[in-house]
């Protein structure tokens, strides 16, 4: 029998879903920031006590973590250094040379991971297409291997311009540097993201560098604590991109964990929408941190081949961190339960991207904090229970949150504490509205007849408001809710992702070559998903990333799998056409195409138990009690309240309704009514 645990850390929670004989069970903890290891074995103790199981049953644990992330935005990773091209040491410091803010005269930009005295440059070039115009000078690198022995440095990148087009001279550096400084990480941009692009290529290669020794320590720690708890199944790890790797793999690029919780949600969406036969989603996942959305259609999430990490602007591109990896795509911002309230200077109410995170936590938690927060508000407004919260293991306290929003928000503002609490909802609620338009319209899509499937320990209390400012009719809250992205990781398939520049035109590519190209990217991400799958047969999937001659940006384009004949130039036009018009909603007649990149992803099947959904009976359930409401017309309201476990497929609920489960509540709105379906989950839509 087949005991899948899947574990998610995030800021404020740690999350456990373990799957058994055809039942899930599910844990929530508060997350130890100083040792999240041990957040993580208490959530399996939880769950295990739970399904009555013993750590030695579990046959896999799959993980994913938000501290690659944190450490990025909070600064504490490793001391770095970075070795490049003489001359091109700054590059990580110039950046594009662009402002993302055009007339802000102040403007903050990200400081570099890697500060200059720690950036050394060697004599070396090589050019475009990897002619070696400048051999390397080994005795120069000697020089600077000594000199970053006595800056006494946790982790070297290695980036060299055009190093993915010929990357010996960075493989050359890479042994010198093994030899010299055995204890040293040591992280080269041709591995760890070969593109072209030498800023976005050497900041990934920092940033990799940068959290290689703490996610290898923690890593190693979790490995020692799961041993000595008896806990002796593999352990894998949740990729950006929505894939799974070994724990090798994690600690050896770890950049590619940056996304990873995020990811599993959206996973978790993806499957909830195939199983409901839903083809254009939004999922909205909000913890205790922040809310994560991503598209969705015909059951795939949105990806991409770069994001930014820990912007100094909300919303800005252009102000943070570049990194070019596999990741779905998604929006991310700073509004979670634990996200603090507060008045500007213009007497606006503000709400994040700051969180009281679990320590001290919002003020209602009774742990030591003041600070009022998105959740004292939602528990002041009636959403949650003070009694029932986290299943009973953690009683609120309404006074501490009235004090704290009184204190900084209600006072201040000559407001009563009612709208007050209603006001840091209402902008939180904007804050995630406003963030999901612009996503939608970035990526050429639209907002409109798509279903919200919502999940996190905050997400169903907002859903019906986040709908209603979107104009959607239908939203999905499933079953383990709370627990939605540790769930997801049990639905994700052991894979990796390959790419590779190299730059052709349609009208003249060598197919031989894309073919040999093909061929050693695939060969290269077996060997990675062999050691999770060593017996599976692989699914391949490819993509490249294709522009009109002259332009500056890329589209990705998918591709057909197989070898390559000599028209397949007509098929990659035509592919490349379809991509821009969906995304443009046009083409260009008479200009080149080219080609920039090429993707190959390789992953083993997922195994998953068939659901078959339970007969509905329409039906209308008693409520166990009733509950009053402040809505956002700034009134109060009786709203009947149900525990989600007493609710059979079929039963209807009218709005306004709250719905309580051990790890969150649903709010249904006046706008809504809600129906239990076949699979047990809440579906709410609108009222004609």
């Amino acid at each position: 029998m087949q005991h899948r645990l899947g574990i998610d850390i995030g800021g404020t929670f740690t999350d456990a879903a373990l799957e058994s004989d055809g039942r899930r069970f599910t844990s929530k903890v508060l997350t130890n920031p100083a040792a999240p290891e041990r957040s993580v074995l208490e959530a399996i103790r939880a769950v295990l006590a739970d399904a009555k199981l013993a750590p030695s049953a579990l046959s896999i644990i799959i993980h994913g973590t938000t501290l690659a992330t944190n450490a990025l935005i909070e600064r504490k990773g490793a001391k770095a250094a970075l070795i490049t091209t003489e001359g091109f040491r700054d590059t990580i410091e110039i950046r594009h040379e662009n402002r993302f803010e055009q007339y802000d005269v102040g403007i903050d930009l990200p400081p570099p991971l890697v500060p200059r005295r720690r950036r050394f440059g060697v004599r070396e070039r090589i050019d475009a297409r990897g002619k070696v115009l400048i051999p390397l000078d080994e005795p120069g690198v000697e020089r600077v291997i000594g000199e970053i022995e006595r800056e006494q440095v946790e982790a070297v990148a290695v980036g060299l311009l055009h190093s993915f087009t010929e990357p010996a001279h960075e493989q050359r550096i890479g042994e010198m540097l093994a030899k010299r400084l055995p204890r040293v990480a040591v992280t080269l941009s041709c591995e760890v993201s070969p593109e072209m692009r030498e800023y976005e290529r050497f900041s990934t290669a920092c940033a990799n560098a940068y959290l290689q020794p703490m996610i290898a320590t923690y890593l190693a720690k979790l490995r020692r604590d799961l041993d000595g708890a008896a806990v002796s199944c593999p352990l894998f790890l949740m990729l950006s991109g929505g894939g799974l790797t070994t724990i090798e793999t994690a600690m050896r690029f770890p950049v590619r964990l940056v996304e990873s919780g995020p990811a599993g949600g959206a996973i978790f969406a993806s499957h909830i929408a195939r199983q409901c036969g839903f083809e254009r989603v939004v999922s909205f996942d909000m913890g205790g941190t922040t809310a994560k959305i991503c598209l969705i259609d015909d059951c795939k999430p949105q990806t991409n081949r770069a994001f930014e990490v820990a912007r100094m602007y909300r919303f800005k591109k252009g102000s943070g961190l570049p990194l070019r990896v596999p990741v779905i795509d998604m929006v991310e911002i700073g509004a979670g339960g634990g996200s603090i309230a507060r008045v500007d200077a213009l007497r606006r109410i503000c709400v994040g991207p700051d969180s009281a995170g679990a320590e001290p936590g919002p003020a209602c938690y009774g742990r030591g904090g003041t600070a009022p927060t998105v959740t004292d508000a939602d528990l002041l407004l009636g959403r949650i229970d003070a009694a029932a919260f986290s299943g009973g293991r953690m009683s609120l306290a309404p006074a501490a949150a009235q004090t704290a929003l009184d204190g900084a928000i209600a006072k201040p503002l000559d407001l009563t504490l009612m709208v007050a609490a209603l006001g840091v909802s209402e902008m939180v609620d904007e804050n995630m509205s406003n963030a999901a338009r612009v996503h939608a319209i970035e990526s050429g899509k639209d907002m409109r007849g798509r279903v919200l499937i919502a999940f996190g320990g905050a997400a169903p209390l907002h859903a019906a408001r986040i709908a209603e400012k979107l104009g959607i009719d239908r939203i999905l809250i499933p079953t383990s809710a709370g627990v939605g992205s540790a769930v997801g990781f049990l639905r994700a398939p052991i894979s990796y992702e390959i790419v590779r520049s190299r730059l052709a035109r349609l009208s003249s590519i060598d197919v031989a070559e894309i073919n040999t190209l093909f061929s050693e990217m695939h060969a290269r991400a077996e060997a990675i998903v062999r050691r999770g799958a060593p017996d599976a047969t692989l699914i391949e999937v490819r993509h490249a990333f294709m522009r009109y001659r002259g332009q500056g940006h890329e589209v990705m384009v998918p591709l057909p799998g197989g070898c390559y004949g000599e028209k397949e130039s007509e098929t990659f036009a035509h592919a490349f056409e379809t991509a821009y018009r969906t995304l443009y909603n046009r083409i260009i007649p008479g200009v080149e195409i080219e080609v920039v990149s090429w993707v190959l992803s390789l992953s083993a099947p997922v195994e998953t138990t068939a659901e078959t959904p339970a007969v509905v009976v329409p039906h209308m359930p008693q409520p166990a009690s009733q509950r009053s409401l402040f809505d956002p017309l700034a009134e109060f309201m009786q709203a009947s309240l149900y525990r989600r476990r007493d609710l059979r497929p079929g039963a209807r609920i009218r709005g306004p309704a709250v719905v309580i489960e051990d790890e969150t509540s649903t709010v249904v709105s006046p706008t809504f009514d809600a129906v239990i379906n076949g699979f047990g989950y809440i579906e709410m839509i609108r009222k004609q």
